[in-house]
C-alpha cells in the first residue's frame, strides 16, 4: 500500500499567486520555513521542512524566468548517503528550461553517523526527503508561474536511482516520468555484497587489477562477434581466473592460489546478492580490494547492530541480513508491483552499466525481471517500463564503453508524445572528442552490428534479440 499518511504534512493553506521571486518567501506551507532570492539566471527558493519530529529536510528550488520556462519540473537525486545536493544536475536542468529541485535527504555530511539513534532521519534519507522536495517544489512552481507544471520528471543515478524507484513504488502520483540509473535499491543486500567481497578480496593486491581486467576483456570481448574492447554481456563471459594462476612463483602478471580463490568469490557473489561482473575489476579498489574495512561498515555498525565494536568477521549472511530486514527493511526499494504508477500512465526508464563496479548489473536486471513476473510478463510492462544496459559503462558513467546519453530527452518524448524509446544512442569520448557511438537497446534486446560499416558508428547497429 502507498504511504498516504506521509502526505498529510504538506497540506497547504490557500495561496495567492506570487508575481515576484521575493514574494515566494511569504508562502505559508505547513511545517516549512521558506526564503527566496532573485539571482541573475533564476529565482532560488530555499525551504526547510520538518514533517515529523526529528526530521529536518533542506530543499532548494530553482525557477527560471517565465519566458525561459519549458513548463516542466525536474526533481534530482543524490549520491551515496550524502546530503549534498546535485548542483551539476540542477544547473543542467535549468539550462534546458526546467524548474528544478534537490534536497539534502534530511541531513548534512556524507557518512552514516546521522542515522545512529535517529530512525526518522534514516526514513528521510530512504524515501521521505524526495517526496517532501517534490511537494514543496510543486507549490512554489504554482505560486511563481501561476500555473502547475505540465509534466514532472525525476532523474537520478546510484542512490538517485534508488530514490527514483522508491518514488515509483511509494509515491506514484509524484512524477509523470522517472529515470533510474544504476540503482542501489536493493540496499541491505548491496551492503552485504560489499562485505562479502571485502572478506574475499581485502588482501588482493590492487596492482594486479589492471592485469586481471585486461585478461577478462581479452577472453570475452569477441563473444558478441565484434572485437571492440567491450564485453557486451558479462553473463556470457566464462573467464576463469584460474587461467592466470602462477606457474613459477608469484608475480604481478599472475595470480597465486589465494588470489584466484578471492576473484572467484567476488564473481560468484554471496547467497543473498549477485557477484560483481566480469569487466568491472578496475573499480574494485574503491570498495573492497585493499580497503581496511568493508564499504558502508557503519550501516551494520550504527544502523543495524548499534554496536561500535562490531567486527565484520563475525557476520552471518543469513542471520544478520534478516536482522537488517527487521531493523531497517523500509530502506529497500524492491517492490515489484508498479501497478499504481502504470495506472496513472507514468513512464519509467532504467539503465545500468555492464561494467558497474559499485552496483552489480545483474541486480538491476533482477529487479526488472521481478516487475515483469509480478505484472504479467515483459510485454505487459513494456508500455511503461524499459531497461537499457550499457556495455563497458561503469557506475553512472565512465568506462571504455559509450556512456554519454540523454535519457531525459527520451523520457520526455515518451511522456508527451507517447513514443516509447526503441533505441537510445550513447557516445564515448576521448580528450573531449567523440570516438564511438552505439545504440542502447531495451532489454533483453542487444545492439547487433549489421556486418558492414564502422563498429564505432551507431548507424551500423540494429537492436534485436541476442543470438
Amino acid at each position: 500500500m502507498l504511504h498516504r499518511a506521509a502526505l498529510l504534512f504538506c497540506v497547504l493553506v490557500p495561496l495567492a499567486a506570487a508575481s515576484t521571486c521575493e514574494s515566494l518567501g511569504s508562502l505559508t506551507l505547513a511545517n516549512t520555513t521558506i526564503a527566496a532570492e532573485s539571482l541573475a539566471a533564476y529565482c532560488k527558493v530555499t525551504a526547510v521542512v520538518r514533517p515529523v519530529a526529528d526530521s529536518e529536510i533542506r530543499v532548494e528550488i530553482w525557477l527560471p524566468p517565465a519566458a525561459q520556462w519549458n513548463g516542466k519540473f525536474l526533481g534530482t537525486g543524490n549520491g551515496g548517503y550524502s546530503g549534498a545536493l546535485s548542483y551539476a544536475e540542477m544547473r543542467a536542468a535549468l539550462a534546458r528550461g526546467y524548474a528544478t529541485a534537490g534536497s539534502n535527504t534530511g541531513h548534512d555530511g556524507g557518512d552514516l553517523k546521522f542515522g545512529a539513534g535517529h530512525p526518522e532521519k534514516i526514513r528521510d534519507w530512504a524515501y521521505r526527503a524526495v517526496h517532501v522536495m517534490t511537494e514543496t517544489a510543486r507549490q512554489a512552481i504554482h505560486a511563481y508561474y501561476e500555473r502547475a507544471a505540465a509534466h514532472a520528471y525525476f532523474e537520478g543515478c546510484s542512490t538517485g536511482g534508488h530514490q527514483a524507484l522508491m518514488e515509483a513504488q511509494r509515491y506514484p502520483d509524484d512524477y509523470d516520468g522517472i529515470v533510474a540509473g544504476d540503482p542501489g535499491n536493493n540496499r541491505i543486500r548491496l551492503n552485504a555484497g560489499f562485505l562479502w567481497s571485502w572478506l574475499a578480496a581485502k588482501d588482493f593486491p590492487a596492482a594486479k587489477l589492471p592485469m586481471l581486467n585486461r585478461a577478462v576483456v581479452e577472453a570475452c570481448d569477441a563473444a558478441d562477434g565484434i572485437k571492440d574492447g567491450l564485453i557486451a554481456d558479462p553473463r556470457r563471459c566464462r573467464f576463469d581466473p584460474g587461467s592466470l594462476a602462477c606457474k613459477s612463483g608469484d608475480s604481478v602478471s599472475c595470480l597465486n592460489e589465494a588470489e584466484v580463490a578471492a576473484v572467484r568469490k567476488v564473481y560468484d557473489g554471496a547467497r543473498v546478492f549477485p557477484g560483481w561482473a566480469r569487466g568491472s575489476e578496475l573499480g574494485w579498489a574503491a570498495y573492497f580490494v585493499g580497503q581496511p574495512e568493508p564499504a558502508r561498515s557503519d550501516f551494520w555498525r550504527r544502523w543495524v547492530f548499534d554496536n561500535l565494536e562490531w567486527n565484520p568477521h563475525t557476520f552471518d549472511f543469513d542471520r544478520d541480513v534478516a536482522a537488517a530486514d527487521r531493523q531497517v527493511g523500509y530502506i529497500d526499494a524492491n517492490n515489484p508491483d508498479l501497478s499504481a504508477f502504470r495506472n496513472r500512465k507514468g513512464k519509467l526508464l532504467m539503465y545500468h552499466g555492464w561494467a558497474d563496479p559499485v552496483v552489480p548489473p545483474e541486480d538491476g536486471i533482477r529487479y526488472y525481471e521481478s516487475v515483469a513476473r509480478a505484472m504479467g510478463g515483459e510485454s505487459k510492462i513494456a508500455p511503461f517500463f524499459r531497461l537499457f544496459m550499457a556495455p563497458g559503462m561503469g557506475h553512472c558513467g565512465g568506462g571504455p564503453g559509450p556512456n554519454d546519453f540523454d535519457m531525459l530527452a527520451a523520457l520526455d518524448i515518451w511522456v508527451t508524445e507517447g513514443a516509447a524509446p526503441e533505441r537510445i544512442v550513447a557516445s564515448h569520448s576521448t580528450a573531449g572528442k567523440v570516438d564511438r557511438t552505439r545504440p542502447l537497446c531495451p532489454y533483453p534486446q542487444v545492439a547487433r552490428w549489421n556486418g558492414t560499416g564502422s563498429t564505432d558508428d551507431a548507424a551500423n547497429f540494429t537492436c534485436g534479440p541476442e543470438r
